[in-house]
């Protein structure tokens, strides 16, 4: 089963994709009517790609006639780079590069009914896939990205924000758990489900404790964590479960090298050898120790 992509998985699948598409003509952009793409394809036909940006988990591929398209992959979207000599069902680390929900669209014949753009470059080509279609491309001008409703309300990433400014906001959500609060894009951008978790067990916080209560030092923790767990993914290629793909066909290793609770439920905590349990917090599944993230550990 897949995961919805979490900030380190786009920021993997922005620095996999720039390579191939930085300063590459865009020959001509083909969308599946009414399905995922938002905009006119007079405004990025021609087009050369200048830059690939993220803002929270949305990609930004900034094109030098002053438009921009926001990509967003949502939970079964992808993104795969198809170069002129490429061939089906083989992973060339110099052709191809597939990032997304995981399917056998990374190595079928493309497009095909899961297909909602087509960006045709002379170098090759790059599929927007969604299955369940509630990912998007839009087109809108570079100059309005940061107005846009979307990018507008995201909060501050974790490595942007202090952690006084967390605490803050902790202080204002306070009748709301931790983990709630973590999981709000408008209150801290990028995180999701794994790094909430893997975060709280950094830190050494239940998930469920209501965020008014934590101290100065127990946020900063928790902001730490979640600054040196998605470093930590990023520099591993993202998370696992085969979600997101390398150039040479490998996927990421995060879960298997560094999770620490994250779809651990029934192992041994690496720290004190507690059994980890899975609850739900938030409205998601949670994980957790219930040694080192006892609710009584806040004294």
């Amino acid at each position: 089963m897949g995961i919805m992509p979490e900030l380190p998985e786009v920021e993997t699948v922005r620095r996999g994709l720039k390579p191939f598409m930085l300063n590459k003509k865009i020959i001509q952009v083909i969308p599946e009517p009414g399905k995922g793409f938002y905009g006119s394809v007079t405004e990025v036909d021609g087009a050369t790609v200048v830059d690939i940006r993220r803002k929270g988990k949305a990609l930004l591929v900034d094109l030098d006639n002053g438009n921009t398209l926001m990509i967003h992959l949502r939970m079964t979207g992808q993104l795969i780079w198809r170069g002129k000599n490429a061939k089906v069902g083989q992973v060339d680390d110099a052709e191809q590069f597939a990032a997304g929900h995981p399917s056998k669209n990374f190595t079928s014949e493309l497009p095909n009914k899961q297909t909602r753009v087509t960006f045709v470059f002379a170098e090759g080509k790059l599929f927007f896939n969604d299955q369940r279609k509630f990912g998007f491309v839009k087109v809108l001008p570079t100059a309005e990205v940061e107005s846009d409703k979307f990018i507008a309300e995201l909060g501050k990433e974790p490595w942007d924000m202090s952690s006084d400014e967390l605490y803050a906001k902790c202080q204002r959500h306070g009748r709301s758990p931790i983990k709630a609060v973590l999981l709000n894009q408008k209150l801290i951008a990028g995180l999701g489900n794994i790094y909430a978790d893997e975060s709280l067990f950094y830190a050494s916080v239940h998930p469920a404790i209501l965020a008014g209560i934590l101290t100065e030092s127990q946020v900063a923790k928790i902001l730490e964590g979640a600054c040196k767990t998605m470093n930590a993914a990023i520099d591993s290629g993202g998370s696992t479960m085969a979600t997101y793909v390398r150039p040479d066909g490998t996927t990421g290793d995060y879960l298997e090298k560094f999770a620490q609770v994250f779809r651990r439920e029934g192992q041994k905590c690496n720290r004190c050898g507690a059994v980890i349990e899975k609850t739900r917090c938030a409205g998601r599944g949670t994980h957790f120790c219930p040694k080192c993230q006892g609710k009584g550990s806040l004294s």
